[in-house]
Formats: structure tokens, sequence, C-alpha cells
């Protein structure tokens, strides 16, 4: 498997029901590169919050907030399908997940949302699974969660918790109920001892565990240059504007990733045709000073001066958080990603799809929603060609299509010669169309 390691955890797939335009219970097939395509306003964008919202529950134990930027889904009534002109009239939406972990095996999570707190969407039901162990959690009263876990469809195990935060109780658990059952041969009904055992066993699974698995989640639209710049504290923003105190300290303190993040990034702007060197200005001897950013193009026969970052265009500026994220050396394991060829001519949008099959290839996990063909058309011909690692059963593409008030997504895959597999009739119908047009057919 591409990227394999310990501790390498990838999603395969994403369930949603009765959430923004999808109504009756989807489920789309994520690989380690997963495009998102289609019309605007299908979706695409609530299905990364979705991602989001649903690895929030199930590997960092948190309340998912819908309002985090980059994604703002309103409220509870802006979330629920239909928006009160359902036939159903459901009350609860639901999305789940599947993963594999290289430590635990295949992983699942399902849950369901229900109105609460200023009508905010609150966790009210959860189920996770891991290989043929569950454990189901909800929302009881007098700040109780109820819990039930078994195996193989049998449940061995119910009970209640008092003043427990509902979001703790992921796939861990049934960790530690398969390594309590094993060990005390915990049978269905078990005593008030074996209760108390089961729920020492999970806490100490919650404390072991290992850190926290995290998305990094980029704005369509990403910060403006600036010509100077003063240090700030490090932080994550989805537009960027952290990037350029990330960059400085880096260098500053020489650290040992700096090498390696810089000569990625000047990888990718030579392949983009944006720069061929990259290179922080410090006005200074302290790590505080004020900085620029510069990049220079190299001639035929001279290198060309250094440049200020804004006084070469706005593409660099809006590559720049996306690539940066991507390439450096600690970067996060999963990416939702916005847009981001705005801003970008072909040809740099181009060398993104590259990237993507790149970064992809080394174990990252890259979910994009883009409207650029120049994107899909580079992944497919860099897959064809074998440029990378990256086969065609690691690229998934989903395609979003509106059908009166629901929305369908198809999963579709290429094969080892780039073509697009299990399309319908839709995809790809307006290019076709242009197609014609233009040559008076």
């Amino acid at each position: 498997m591409i990227g394999m390691s310990e501790g390498y955890r990838r999603l395969q797939a994403v369930s949603l029901k009765e959430f923004r335009g999808f109504g009756s219970e989807q489920t789309a097939r994520l690989a380690p590169l997963t495009l998102l395509v289609g019309d605007n306003g299908t979706g695409k964008t609530s299905f990364l919050a979705a991602v989001r919202a649903i690895c929030d529950v199930a590997f960092r134990q948190r309340e998912p907030d819908f309002r985090e930027p980059p994604f703002d889904l309103g409220a509870f009534p802006q979330i629920i399908h239909g928006r009160g002109i359902r036939k159903n009239n459901s009350e609860v939406f639901g999305i789940g997940v599947q993963a594999f972990d290289s430590t635990h095996g295949v992983l699942g999570c399902q849950a369901t949302f229900k109105s609460g707190l200023a009508a905010a969407p609150c966790l009210s039901i959860g189920r996770a699974t891991c290989g043929d162990l569950w454990i189901e959690w909800r929302e009881a009263e007098d700040r109780r969660v109820a819990l039930e876990f078994g195996s193989n469809g049998r449940s061995w195990h119910t009970g209640t918790l008092k003043n427990a935060d509902i979001c703790n109780w992921t796939w861990m658990g049934a960790r530690a109920c398969s390594s309590m059952k094993r060990e005390n041969q915990v049978a269905e009904g078990s005593s008030e001892g074996h209760e108390s055992l089961a729920m020492t066993d999970m806490i100490l699974a919650f404390e072991m565990a290992r850190p926290e698995w995290y998305a990094f989640a980029a704005a369509p639209v990403r910060s403006a240059p600036s010509r100077t710049y003063d240090p700030g504290r490090p932080s994550s923003d989805p537009r960027g504007t952290n990037i350029p105190t990330y960059l400085a300290s880096m260098q500053f303190r020489g650290e040992p990733q700096w090498t390696t993040l810089k000569e990625r990034m000047e990888e990718f702007g030579r392949a983009s045709g944006l720069f061929d060197e990259f290179s922080v200005k410090q006005f200074g001897t302290h790590e505080g000073a004020p900085f620029q950013l510069e990049v220079r193009k190299f001639g035929t026969k001279r290198k060309g001066s250094k440049r200020n970052l804004i006084d070469v265009g706005y593409g660099v500026s809006q590559v720049l958080p996306v690539l940066v994220q991507l390439v450096r050396p600690d970067g996060p394991p999963l990416f939702l990603l916005q847009q981001p060829e705005v801003h970008l001519h072909p040809s740099t949008q181009a060398a993104l799809g590259s990237l993507f099959c790149t970064r992809a290839a080394s174990g990252k996990q890259i979910i994009v929603e883009t409207h650029s063909d120049y994107i899909v058309d580079r992944v497919r011909m860099d897959i064809r060609d074998g440029e990378t690692d990256l086969k065609p059963e690691n690229v998934s593409i989903l395609f979003f299509e509106r059908s009166d008030l629901d929305v369908r997504i198809h999963s579709l895959r290429f094969d080892d010669q780039g073509n697009v597999l299990d399309a319908p009739d839709s995809y790809g119908r307006f290019f076709m169309n242009e197609m014609r047009r233009s040559i008076g057919l």
C-alpha cells in the first residue's frame, strides 16, 4: 500500500444521510488522492466539511464545529436536508467514515447529530467499530452517556457514565473492550465489577492513544501578500496568513527541515514556471525582526534579481499556503483543499496536479474540490505514464450531480491508460458540447 508505515491511516469511504443536499444515505469511495468535481452548488464544499466533522469525532474525540473556517455551514436548520420541505420530516442527520489503520486494521465511525443549544448541531448517537468489535454511545438524561458494546453483533456490556463527554467514546473504546473481554471472559449481562473494570480499561486506552490525527483545510481564496511582515505567533489558518511567519522562523532558527522544505518548494516553482529560487530576507539579527518573502527567476545565462512576493503577481502568494503545507516534512496527514487553482495559470494548475500525485504517493491523503480540467488531466496522464507510484486504484473521482432537490455522488475511477470509468452520460457533457460548437458540429 502507498505510504504504508507504522501509524499509517487512510480514509476509505464517507457516508452521508439527510445532510445538506444529500437526502437518502450515500457512500463515496475515498483514495490517497480524491478529486471532487461537478457544477457549482452541488455540495462539494459540504462534503469536505462532513469529512472534517466525522474525523473530529472519530479521531480527535471532540465535538465538531460546523462553522469553523473555512467551512461555515450555518446552524442545524441550514444543514439538515430539505430545509423544512423534506417529506420524511427527519430531525437528525448522519455522517459516517471507514478507515484503514496500519496498527488497528479497519475502523469505522457513524455519528448522528440533532439540533442543540442555539440550534447548533450536537452529537446524540455514535457507533464505532474496530474489526468485529463495536461500541455504541448515546446521549442520556442527567448528563449521562449510555454505552453498549460487543462483538460479532452480540452485546456483552451495557452501562452508563455520569458527566461524560459523548465525543470521547470512539473506536478506542472498542479496542479497550476487546482487551478486557479476552482477559476477563466478560459475558453478556456482566456484573458491576466487570463494568467498573471496563470503564477503567477504556480510560487507560485513551491515555495511551498516540497523537491525534488531523486535517488541514484550505480556503478557496488565500491571504493577500504584504511587502513586509512582522513575526507573530505560529498558528493554523485556512487562508495562509500564518505561512510567512512559519517560513521565516524555519530559516532563522536553522531548522534541519528548512533545507528539505526549500528544495521541495523550488522544485515545484520550476515545474510550474512560477519561480526558480525562494528565500526569506530578514531585516535584523533577532527572530522578531521584520522580514519579506522573495522569489527569483533564472535566465539562460544569469540569474535574475530577487523580487518581493508582492511584485510578482497574485499567483505565487495564492499557491504558497497550499504548497508549503503539502511539502513541509512535518505536515498534516490529511488535506481538504477548496479550489487550489484559483488565480493560477493553466500550466501551474497542471503542475499542482502532479504535486498532488507525488504527495499522495508519499503517504499523504488529499481530497481536492476543483473546477480545473488541467488538474484532472494532469493526474490522469501522470497515472498513465507512471510518473509516480500512484496507481489507478489510488485515485477516486467523485462527480457531484444535482437531481431535483437531491445531489447524487458518482464514484468514478481511472484505468491504467488514464481513461475515466463508470462515468454517467452527464459527466463532461458541457466540455463536449463546447468542443463540438468550436469545430462547427
